[in-house]
């Protein structure tokens, strides 16, 4: 993918240990991420194409929406799924090395966006009570007030956005 060959390791700081869950230390590990890989409404910030970055991507997503941008908690836990299920579909579906991602704010609105290099569009399937997988396309279909796929040279970029109330 232009720009991001070989991009697998975060700049600077090792991960912190495993803690037990609280919102102080998920605040501190999202901060921690602002800073080990960048700030994605700057630029589109490299992840590596592994299970653990959808971790990160929650992390980097929850601290710009919360902290940078001041937005209601239910905003962020809506937008953390909703990247979640992005990056998990870049992840196990496109073969990449590396995906980025990017975030963005309008009067009104957030758009969240994960780049990868595979020109597969994903599929939104019907989705059955008892199913243990495929949901994910779902899940933003019913929680982002608009989303979609932009085809580029090489890749695509998938996206979601949801408006939000002004402070």
């Amino acid at each position: 993918m232009a720009g991001l060959e070989g991009t697998e390791q975060p700049r600077g700081h090792a991960h912190a240990g495993t803690a037990r869950w609280s919102p102080a230390v998920e605040d501190e590990h999202a901060l921690r991420a602002l800073e080990s890989y960048g700030d994605p409404t700057e630029g589109e910030v490299p992840l590596p194409s592994r299970p653990q970055s959808a971790a990160t991507a929650r992390r980097l997503v929850q601290v710009v929406v919360l902290r940078q941008w001041g937005l209601a908690p239910r905003t962020a836990e809506d937008a953390v799924l909703l990247v979640s299920e992005l990056v998990g579909n870049a992840v196990r579906h496109t073969g990449a090395r590396v995906f980025g991602l990017r975030m963005h704010r309008r009067r009104g609105w957030i758009r969240v966006e994960v780049r990868d290099p595979s020109r597969g569009l994903p599929c939104l399937m019907p989705v059955q009570e008892l199913d243990i997988s495929g949901r994910g396309l779902f899940l933003v279909d019913k929680l982002a007030d608009r989303w979609g796929v932009d085809l580029l040279p090489r890749g695509k970029t998938t996206w979601f956005e949801m408006r939000v109330a002004e402070r």
